[in-house]
């Protein structure tokens, strides 16, 4: 009986497919990405994308301006990225569903300066490989 509740533990905890993981996994993965972008990593930046032919970055600021930004800049090298400064991010909210995943985080940037940029995100996430990566996301800055 010990051995059975002991595998039984085992398989739902250390199963790759626990939700817990993923949801681990794609977060890391989120602070990851915000951290090579304003630290200017190109490579460890594109290594969080997998565009698709679906793909959408779509970004939208305080003064109503809104941008379609081509996904095919993430693996850009020439992409102008951030100059450093380094942000949080918080209020994670997930939909996990096999190797499909959609969050929304809010996230405070900081500029090397100490200007800070708000803003509500939505991610878009597939598993490839084994590997978590961004496919799509959608920004909007908030005072």
């Amino acid at each position: 009986m010990k051995h059975l509740i002991l595998l039984s533990f085992s398989l739902f905890f250390l199963n790759p497919l626990f939700s817990m993981s993923d949801s681990l996994a794609i977060q890391q993965l989120l602070e990851k990405e915000s951290a090579t972008w304003r630290s200017g990593d190109f490579q460890a930046h594109a290594d969080c994308w997998h565009i698709q032919p679906y793909s959408r970055i779509l970004v939208s600021t305080t003064d109503g301006k809104t941008y379609d930004v081509p996904p095919a800049l993430m693996k850009d090298p020439k992409t102008p990225m951030g100059d450093g400064g380094t942000s949080y991010n918080s209020n994670y909210h997930m939909s996990i569903h096999g190797d499909h995943a959609w969050v929304s985080h809010d996230e405070v940037s900081i500029s090397k300066d100490g200007h800070k940029t708000y803003s509500h995100e939505i991610r878009i996430l597939e598993k490839i490989e084994g590997a978590w990566k961004l496919v799509a996301q959608s920004i909007h800055q908030y005072l």
